[in-house]
Order: C-alpha cells, then sequence, then structure tokens
C-alpha cells in the first residue's frame, strides 16, 4: 500500500511539473532558452521556475542603463543556466556592466580590510558630482593624484563631515586609483583595525600588522573617532602609527564624523592635565600629517 502511494505521490509531482512547463512554453521567450540550451523535456520541466528566473533577469538587463540600476538577485549577474550530463547547471554570468566593471577595476591593489565591497571597487570615475558641496574635496583628491606622482612626500587629508555623506568613498576612490600604479595603500576601519590588532597578540603576528600599517605609502584610517577610547589604543597604537609616518612624511588619510576639536575630547580618557596633553599630542600629529576639510552634503546611504 506504501508504494502504491508513492507512486501516484510520485505521478501527481510530475503531473504538476509538466503543466507548469507546458504553461511556461506559451512564452516565446521561455521557448526560446529552451531551444538554445538543447534540452530534453523530461529534464526542463524539472527547472520551470529557475528558467523563468533567468528570464526575468535577462527581461532586467535588456531594460538596464548601468550597475546602478541592476534589479537582479545578485547585482551585475544573470544566473544562467547551462546544460552539463543532462543537468541544468546555473551560473551566475556577468553582464556587459559588470564585466567592464572587473575590467577596469582588476588592477586595483589596496589592502583593504573590514569594509564594503562598494569601497574595494570604488573609482573616480563613479564619484558623484551632483551635489556642489563635493566639489571642493573632488578638486582636492584631483590634486593630490597629479602632485603625489611628482612629489610622495605630501600631507594626506583629514575629511571630517556629516553621517553617510561619502567620505570614505571619496578617499577610498582617489587610494584605488594610485593603488592600480603600484603605490602600497592600506585602508582600514579604524575600530576594527584597533580589534584586530589586539587579537593579533594571541596569533603572534602583531609586528607584521603594525609594519604593513605603519610603512605602508599611503594609509587611510577610516571613521576615527568611533572607537573606544583606552590608553594603549590611543597612545601605544595610533600614536606609534602617526609617529612613524610623520617621521617618514607618509601621506595618512583619515574620515570622521568629528572635527579635530570635538577628535581631542574624544581622546580625553579623563580631563586630567596629562590626559589633555596626550590627546593634543595625537591632534597635533594628525595635523602635521594632513589637510583639514570638511563635507556636509546627503545622505547617500538612504
Amino acid at each position: 500500500m506504501e508504494n502504491i502511494t508513492k507512486k501516484y505521490n510520485r505521478k501527481d509531482i510530475n503531473d504538476q511539473l509538466k503543466r507548469a512547463y507546458v504553461s511556461a512554453l506559451k512564452d516565446p521567450e521561455f521557448k526560446r532558452l529552451i531551444n538554445t540550451l538543447k534540452v530534453k523535456e523530461e529534464i526542463a520541466m524539472k527547472y520551470t521556475s529557475k528558467l523563468e528566473i533567468t528570464l526575468e533577469e535577462l527581461s532586467n538587463c535588456s531594460k538596464c542603463k548601468s550597475l546602478h540600476e541592476c534589479k537582479n538577485k545578485v547585482t551585475g549577474y544573470v544566473n544562467y543556466p547551462t546544460l552539463e550530463n543532462d543537468i541544468i547547471i546555473f551560473n551566475y554570468t556577468p553582464c556587459k556592466y559588470k564585466k567592464a566593471d572587473l575590467k577596469e577595476t582588476e588592477n586595483i591593489k589596496s589592502d583593504i580590510f573590514n569594509m564594503p565591497l562598494e569601497i574595494r571597487r570604488a573609482k573616480m570615475s563613479d564619484i558623484h558630482k551632483d551635489d556642489s558641496k563635493r566639489l571642493p574635496i573632488i578638486k582636492w583628491l584631483t590634486t593630490f593624484y597629479k602632485e603625489y606622482q611628482k612629489n610622495q612626500n605630501i600631507k594626506g587629508l583629514y575629511l571630517h563631515g556629516s553621517f553617510g555623506s561619502g567620505k570614505t568613498y571619496l578617499i577610498s576612490a582617489l587610494l584605488n586609483e594610485l593603488s592600480s600604479l603600484n603605490y602600497d595603500v592600506v585602508i582600514m576601519y579604524y575600530p576594527e583595525l584597533l580589534r584586530s590588532l589586539k587579537d593579533s597578540f594571541e596569533t603572534n603576528d602583531f609586528g607584521s600588522k603594525m609594519n604593513s600599517i605603519k610603512t605602508s605609502d599611503l594609509l587611510l584610517l577610516d571613521d576615527i573617532g568611533a572607537e573606544s577610547v583606552t590608553p594603549w589604543g590611543r597612545d601605544e597604537i595610533l600614536g606609534t602609527i602617526l609617529q612613524y609616518r610623520m617621521d617618514n612624511k607618509l601621506p595618512t588619510f583619515f574620515t570622521s564624523n568629528l572635527d579635530l576639536k570635538e577628535l581631542e575630547s574624544h581622546f580625553c580618557v579623563n580631563k586630567t592635565p596629562g590626559e589633555q596633553i596626550k590627546a593634543r599630542r595625537i591632534i597635533e600629529r594628525i595635523k602635521q600629517l594632513s589637510d583639514y576639510e570638511k563635507l556636509i552634503s546627503k545622505n547617500r546611504r538612504t
């Protein structure tokens, strides 16, 4: 009795698959895809829903004008089918815009730690210029790009501004471009840097991590001021990095939601004169290493 039940259940499932497949074949695009694959009906009907998703994504692509407009599940890709040994295999295949993007960014060699993919792919050509408040920053970055190739001992930038205004993207775009010219670039989310260095005591690679950060040609410490302040993080880590880079005139970049006065207050563990002196020492090193610019713009994360 149990075997009979299984047999009929299997038949019901096959009937349902067949009906869905026959219905899908009424769509000329679906039929064209089946003909392209040269797949047998009994195989194709098992994949009807996934093949319909492929067609939906291909339809999205036909109307799309850039990666920013992509409506597919994975930006820049179509989950496209191929037939292998009577099995339909789906692989994410890049669209023309994604292929162009990958080609343009294949030379980016920045060492980027704990940052989103958008930052890893940031390019100066993709910087939005729709907000006039950004133009002075873009001009500064463009000038730095040209001047740095003539003189590597110039100041970086401390970019302070409103949340979500694109500070990190702007500087990362510049540094990624320079990394493609074989300059050694490190981009790090500063609060995570401190945690990572603390953890590295247990793996014995603290020294190598610190050395790569201190000695890189170009360094971005992102979101400084967002970390929990400790004397160790401020004096032994940040102070050491800044002192080395100041002594060797290595351009250093910072992004922060705090201006320098607010950052100095942030670095005071308490209000004693000794703490104020240590906080002031950090700020003076930052000033030695970087120009100061402010960016108050619309929130691009919303």
